[in-house]
């Protein structure tokens, strides 16, 4: 954007920032619906896994086709058609995968309740393209990140209500009889998602929203003729699987958290969507706590916000939960659990190597306590995974991408086509449960924090021998 701007244009923002809750909502819902669909089609653990497969795929397919149609036009399509034509449209796609669950559900179709789930996703990748670049755009370039960071929290206030809605829609109230669910419950509260992009869509079309952006301060590469292959660059080789593990154990915690809760402990499937929706407020609580440098540069003033602000994401997940009417008593216990997230990303000192090792090796410690002990105690250390994941998509995305020079552009796609591993380690995830079972499953989000801690470590290796080095915080988030 031209370096004459001087502040975020917040009238057009606010309505870009309406895309960023819909993909949180709508991929934390999607644990509402593993359960749902599991019992509805008789599935395995591992089959109902791949609600997570479709839904995360889509966004490596839908990659894959902005650039081969981009290399096929040589030219970028949506600087052709446009940001606001691009996000509509990528919306339309969305929506359309919501009309896929009326026929779904009426044929009772498991693979066509997954053909929607594809579609939607491939709808969020082409927004994703978009929104991010875009967000950065509106106001001056200094001050990008903090409008990302402020999109991740609208995001993630979606991650954190989505489950509870959705819960509501199929199952009703928290004190509610109904404690099961058949397959056509789900498809009026899609079809509603599905009017909700639309209006979203014509809102956006009519927005002051910009459909080309300056590029004074920002470089754009063309992705169809890189100057040099990105995947020369081991940081970025080694980073593109750190991404897909990263994004594999943030997913498949949560995903197979309701399946935990049911068979081990004893929920029924109504009840599950608090404890899904406090493991994603776990990453709006982390994120909010890792983004404090973005606001202040005053050391005191950052110490007292490292306090303040996971508590205020906290308070939010209370009050959306004693609104929908569910318990809080087992809860506030989870306060205490916070206060090791604010130690380790003050013994971090916003080094995103230090902050991927720390918060790696507590996630390991996390889930072994979960696999080793009963009861709450063993959901709260699963659900504090989320504490522990949420800061891990910035240190990861800048380590990768270092030193890449123009080839950054290209490095970065490539990360993002790595999200895919949110449904093919949730998939993994549950046909190791349905192997062994699925309390002792969550070895595999082990096995994948071990590798983000051997990264961490290796790549400050490699970064160094390149003269380059990390005494700054990272922000934003996946």
């Amino acid at each position: 954007m031209s370096s004459t701007n001087v502040q975020t244009k917040w009238g057009q923002f606010i309505p870009l920032v309406t895309v960023f809750f819909f993909w949180g909502f709508v991929a934390a819902s999607n644990d509402i619906l593993i359960p749902v669909f599991k019992k509805a089609f008789d599935l395995s653990q591992g089959q109902s896994q791949l609600v997570s497969v479709a839904f995360y795929v889509a966004y490596t397919v839908g990659s894959l086709l902005y650039m081969l149609i981009s290399h096929l036009t040589k030219g970028d399509i949506i600087n052709r058609i446009g940001y606001k034509n691009s996000l509509a449209l990528g919306l339309s796609i969305s929506a359309l995968g919501t009309l896929l669950f009326y026929p779904a559900a009426n044929t009772g179709s498991f693979p066509l309740m997954l053909s929607g789930l594809f579609i939607v996703g491939l709808g969020f990748s082409l927004q994703q393209t978009v929104a991010n670049p875009l967000a950065i755009a509106l106001g001056p370039i200094a001050t990008g990140s903090q409008r990302l960071i402020t999109a991740g929290g609208i995001n993630n206030l979606g991650t954190t209500i989505g489950p509870l809605i959705v819960s509501f829609a199929i199952f009703g109230s928290a004190s509610s009889s109904n404690t099961d669910a058949s397959i056509e419950s789900v498809k009026i509260p899609y079809l509603i998602l599905g009017v909700a992009f639309l209006a979203v869509a014509l809102l956006l079309k009519m927005s002051s929203l910009p459909d080309r952006v300056a590029t004074d301060d920002i470089v754009v590469e063309d992705i169809t003729k890189p100057t040099k292959s990105a995947l020369q660059y081991p940081q970025l080789v080694m980073g593109m699987i750190a991404i897909f593990v990263y994004v594999g154990v943030e997913v498949s915690t949560a995903s197979n958290l309701p399946a935990y809760l049911e068979n081990d402990l004893g929920f029924i499937t109504k009840d599950v969507a608090p404890y899904i929706s406090l493991y994603w407020a776990s990453l709006m609580i982390g994120r909010w706590t890792g983004a404090v440098g973005a606001f202040t540069d005053n050391k005191s003033t950052q110490m007292i916000l490292r306090f303040i602000l996971p508590y205020a994401a906290f308070g939010i997940f209370l009050g959306v939960n004693a609104f929908m009417g569910h318990d809080l008593a087992p809860f506030y216990i989870y306060a205490f659990i916070i206060l090791i997230l604010i130690a380790a990303d003050i013994l971090s000192k916003g080094n995103p190597a230090r902050m991927l090792l720390l918060f790696s090796g507590i996630g390991i410690l996390a889930l072994f306590i979960g696999m080793f002990t009963k009861g709450m105690v063993s959901v709260y250390a699963f659900t504090s995974v989320g504490l522990f994941c949420s800061t891990l998509w910035p240190c990861i995305f800048t380590l990768a991408i270092a030193g890449l020079g123009k080839s950054t552009n290209q490095g970065s796609n490539f990360l993002i086509m790595m999200i895919m591993g949110g449904g093919i380690i949730s998939w993994l995830q549950g046909v190791v449960a349905d192997s062994i079972n699925i309390h002792y499953s969550y070895i595999v989000g082990v096995l994948c924090f071990a590798y983000l801690a051997f990264y961490a470590w290796k790549v400050s290796g490699i970064l160094r021998k390149q003269g380059i080095s990390f005494d700054t915080p990272a922000a934003g988030g996946h």
